[in-house]
């Protein structure tokens, strides 16, 4: 009996336990979400150093707005450690791309550089 007891309990521990790696479609899809609402704690936890430097520097420029964003991702492509995400927002209509990489084994958006393309 005490056996089942504890393996029941290991059971459930490893069936609740969440798993926080999320997909580079799902990180973009959260950054782009969060930029819109202004919540800065996300944005801040699904980008690099760079990425939030950036991306903070355009949100102060935008308008406040209190209309639900949808995100539609259009097209991504992956070369090893680094991701690309192409997306529609709701916001304005028009696309953008995230350029993803792996930090501590999760994707977070980080800034491109001034020269660098993606592959669309």
């Amino acid at each position: 009996m005490k056996r089942l007891v504890i393996c029941s309990l290991v059971l459930l521990f490893v069936s609740c336990a969440e798993n926080n790696n999320m997909s580079h479609t799902e990180t973009a899809q959260v950054v782009a979400e969060s930029f819109f609402s202004k919540d800065e704690s996300a944005l801040k936890k699904h980008t690099t150093a760079e990425g939030y430097a950036s991306l903070i520097t355009v949100q102060n420029m935008l308008p406040d707005s209190d209309k639900e964003i949808e995100v539609e991702i259009l097209d991504e492509a992956i070369e090893g450690e680094i991701a690309w995400v192409k997306y529609k927002t709701s916001f304005d209509g028009k696309s953008g791309v995230f350029k993803l990489i792996k930090e501590d084994n999760q994707w977070k958006v980080t800034s491109k550089g001034p020269r660098e393309k993606g592959p669309f």
